[in-house]
């Protein structure tokens, strides 16, 4: 067995990364190690047809006004478009009219102030039991649900969405959001294929058995998705029910990509919008030309998404076609070439987007953040209290994380 490190660093999204930069700053000897062959986690960008780079998970620097990785980006030199989403608008009125949309934001604002009511009496119930019984857009309503929380609301904490902070101020970056984090933490040199199987924390130093061969730290911190917990893709010693009880209460939902290249890209709009459809939850949100690029970009969530992924390859792009095509015109399924999916619902190590509290459960959070016997610790975005399902939620929970390690550890020898 190699020598005792101080911390011991399970995944390298965000969190981790983040976590041991500032540790690393601090003097502390660390390690971390990451089951993928690449870091970043949910945050990744790929390049498409040689130039063209694309986010197939995180792509919205959200709630910019509060956000600790804007002055970081900045200072790195990249490039933040700073212009609105355009989440809520149909480009050209197409198939939701006028009228249409101001009576949606209309039941859509109705709808987040009885949430917001339930949430000041303390009510953790389904969010789904504030809509407006028979109402026309709560369809709708529950398909932009399915891109917000990656779930449907009658899966999501009244308690949990009103506590999440969303300043409405969502910028982009051209290079990327993936590529930006890999930038800013590109000192940190994780273990790749190094996934950890067991953690025996009963004594100092806590043991760690990992595909590369078992190894000793003095602490760690675990930044693996919740789903993995919960499934117990890692076995402690001793065991900890209430961990893997809070990370079942926090899925991550489902929130897939696909992406198009458009032959004649003049025809539709920079940086438009459209729904797919409006009386039905099951629906795509399309993103067309962003950053004036020959592109179209899908969003999937939900139950739809779910069943999609469990479709196999090239439903999520059919999907899209069809619901494209219906909307533009048949003509525009030969002009629109497909270029990639995403399939967080089956990638092994994620198995879903970001997390969400089940009704009744939005204590969670605080639940799977707690530090055990000052030996375990955890970040991710799922334990942020309310920059959630964010990267600068998780970023931020691994700089807390790295705070209560050097809390307990010793000074470092000079």
């Amino acid at each position: 067995m190699q020598g005792v490190f101080d911390v011991a660093i399970v995944g390298a999204g965000a969190a981790g990364l983040t976590a041991a930069l500032e540790l690393t700053n601090a003097g502390r000897s660390v390690v971390i190690l990451e089951a993928r062959e690449r870091a970043g986690g949910r945050a990744h960008t790929f390049i498409a047809l040689g130039e063209i780079p694309l986010d197939a998970g995180c792509g919205w620097v959200h709630s910019v006004d509060r956000n600790v990785l804007v002055p970081l980006i900045e200072d790195a030199g990249l490039a933040l478009e700073k212009s609105a989403a355009n989440w809520g608008r149909q480009s050209g009125d197409q198939g939701f009219s006028a009228a249409e949309q101001k009576a949606f934001a209309e039941a859509y604002e109705a709808f987040d102030a009885r949430l917001a009511a339930a949430a000041l009496k303390n009510v953790d119930a389904p969010a789904s039991d504030f809509f407006e019984p028979g109402d026309r857009w709560n369809g709708l309503i529950d398909a932009v649900s399915s891109y917000y929380n990656g779930a449907e609301y009658d899966r999501v904490s009244v308690l949990d969405y009103a506590a999440y902070v969303d300043t409405g101020m969502n910028w982009r970056l051209k290079q990327g959001y993936g590529a930006a984090v890999a930038a800013l933490t590109a000192s940190v040199a994780p273990r790749f294929s190094c996934a950890v199987t067991a953690i025996d924390h009963r004594s100092a130093p806590v043991r760690l058995e990992t595909e590369q061969g078992p190894l000793a730290a003095r602490t760690v911190i675990i930044t693996v998705p919740t789903n993995l917990l919960a499934k117990e893709r890692i076995v402690f010693s001793p065991a900890l029910p209430d961990k893997i009880e809070a990370a079942a209460r926090l899925p991550l939902g489902r929130a897939e990509k696909a992406f198009f290249y458009l032959d004649k890209p003049e025809e539709l709009p920079v940086e438009g919008h459209f729904f797919g459809r409006i009386d039905r939850a099951a629906t795509g949100s399309y993103h067309t030309r962003p950053f004036g690029r020959p592109y179209l970009e899908a969003y999937l969530g939900g139950r739809n998404a779910e069943d999609l992924i469990r479709e196999g390859k090239g439903a999520l792009t059919a999907f899209a076609l069809d619901e494209l095509s219906e909307l533009l015109g048949s003509s525009f399924r030969r002009r629109a070439q497909p270029l990639a999916e995403t399939e967080w619902g089956r990638d092994r190590w994620a198995l879903g987007a970001y997390s969400h509290a089940l009704p009744g459960h939005a204590a969670a959070r605080g639940a799977l953040a707690a530090p055990v016997a000052e030996r375990l610790f955890f970040a991710g975005e799922a334990t942020h209290p309310f920059f959630f399902s964010t990267v600068h939620g998780a970023w931020e929970s691994g700089l807390r994380a790295a705070h209560e390690v050097l809390a307990v550890l010793p000074a470092p020898i000079l």
